[in-house]
């Protein structure tokens, strides 16, 4: 049996605002359906992924801004952190952990530029939404056998 991750449900307090800022960033709008005065659901579709968010009004509740480290996979950081600056979106500098492994929660251990020798999944760079939802670009350029 295969279970595959297809949609994250982001909470965000306006629902126009948080669709504006997914547009302008690139992702697709795959639907905004309205049902009542409380009921709305926005679904968009990152560039080249499987996996989609949904944003919209009596879908989740969870606080806004309350999702955090949403990684997007890229295959150049430094490309996708200039587009997405380009398209006005405040986005940390490149970073990797002084750890080596994985980044800690926050900007705890974060070591300035790419991972030494720029090994695959080590350097990150981070944005959030309007309502603080949390985004972290991650270079993968070789992916691990499996997967």
């Amino acid at each position: 049996m295969e279970y595959k991750l297809e949609v994250i449900v982001l909470p965000v307090t306006d629902v126009d605002r948080a669709k504006d800022f997914y547009k302008r960033i690139g992702f697709r709008e795959d639907l905004d359906y309205v049902d009542g005065e409380n009921f709305r659901v926005v679904h968009f579709t990152p560039p080249g992924s499987q996996c989609s968010i949904i944003v919209g009004s009596g879908i989740s509740t969870a606080e806004p801004g309350s999702v955090q480290n949403l990684h997007l996979i890229v295959s150049d950081i430094e490309q996708a952190r200039a587009e997405l600056v380009g398209n006005g979106v405040e986005v940390s500098e490149i970073f990797h952990d002084e750890g080596g492994v994985f980044h800690h929660a926050g900007t705890e251990k974060r070591a300035p530029g790419l991972y030494p020798g720029r090994r695959s999944y080590g350097s990150f760079a981070s944005f959030s939404d309007p309502d603080g939802n949390g985004f972290l670009l991650q270079e993968v350029t070789e992916r691990i056998p499996g997967r």
